[in-house]
């Protein structure tokens, strides 16, 4: 299977808030979800239009089941979705995209490539999806929302950056 991007909930709900979602979908990496994150997260809410951009769900093996479940034990403050992507990114050698900074510890220490939502922003500009400005304002729009949880002070790096 080729290299994916295995995203975590908080992540795509940041690219909904930004209206960058069906850009995402246009990067050459394709995005995948464990399906237990996607049963417990995505199906009633944006589920349908995620698969409909390209989301792909996949289901973890007995052995990947049990990765998830080692994680879980490993870290208290770890969700059983965020389990699951971990173990999907670590057993199929895939890139994990996370928001969350327990899960993105465990990835580090279990060795998988791990990256934010900047970093996200970074490959839309890159692949000339979008200009960096309009990047910028989707990103001030994440920013804006009252739940909001990046860091202010990488926020307020990116946003300089957008706007050059």
């Amino acid at each position: 299977m080729a290299r994916l991007l295995v995203s975590d909930t908080s992540v795509l709900i940041d690219l909904e808030r930004g209206h960058l979602l069906q850009t995402t979908f246009k990067l050459p990496t394709p995005l995948a979800v464990p399906d237990v994150l996607y049963e417990r997260e995505l199906r009633a809410t944006s589920g349908e239009l995620l698969v409909t951009l390209g989301l792909r769900v996949l289901s973890l093996d007995a052995a990947g089941v049990q990765l998830a479940q080692t994680y879980l034990g490993q870290a208290r403050r770890l969700s059983v979705p965020d389990a699951f992507a971990l173990a999907l990114a670590k057993s199929g050698g895939h890139v994990l995209v996370c928001g969350d900074r327990a899960l993105r510890g465990l990835a580090v220490q279990e060795s998988v490539e791990c990256h934010g939502l900047f970093w996200i922003l970074d490959q839309i500009v890159t692949a000339g999806l979008m200009p960096a400005k309009r990047v910028r304002t989707a990103l001030e729009q994440i920013a804006d929302h009252p739940r909001c949880r990046l860091p202010k002070e990488t926020l307020a790096e990116y946003v300089a950056k957008f706007s050059k």
